[in-house]
């Protein structure tokens, strides 16, 4: 049923136990693939240089620090575990990789660091939900 799992994390504690979730989801289903990606606002260009360079690897030190911990949160799981950091528009990026990945389900927390733009569901949760090319299971 659900053989191609996608979890979008951004570090928040909805994410971490949407990863404790999708970890389950995969063990209960024997998941043939498991992809955990992280996705994160473009960096401006205006910032200029050395300033841009200093964002960027900012961004993927925290971008990676967050791969890490959703691993080691996920756990054994019976397929091999894929991850991926992506410049973009978290809601698009997580649509796209869905998208080309040919994933069965995406699962995410229903809230994240983001702004408070979304009170009940965050704004990234409700994007993707509404564009998503397969079923969306959101974590509270």
């Amino acid at each position: 049923m659900f053989e191609k799992i996608l979890l979008a994390v951004d570090g928040s504690k909805h994410a971490l136990h949407a990863a404790r979730t999708a970890a389950d989801l995969a063990r209960t289903l024997n998941a043939k693939e498991f992809r955990i990606v992280v996705a994160y606002d473009f960096i401006p260009p205006y910032l200029g240089e050395p300033n841009m360079q200093y964002a960027i690897e900012a961004r993927m030190e925290e971008a990676n620090s967050i791969l890490d911990n959703a691993v080691k949160v996920v756990g054994e799981i019976p397929c091999e575990i894929h991850t991926a950091v992506i410049e973009g528009s978290e809601a698009e990026a997580i649509i796209n990789v869905a998208s080309t990945r040919e994933s069965d389900l995406i699962v995410m927390g229903s809230r994240g660091h983001g702004t408070l733009a979304g009170l009940l569901l965050g704004s990234t949760s409700q994007k993707v939900v509404a564009h998503a090319p397969c079923p969306v299971l959101i974590v509270r």
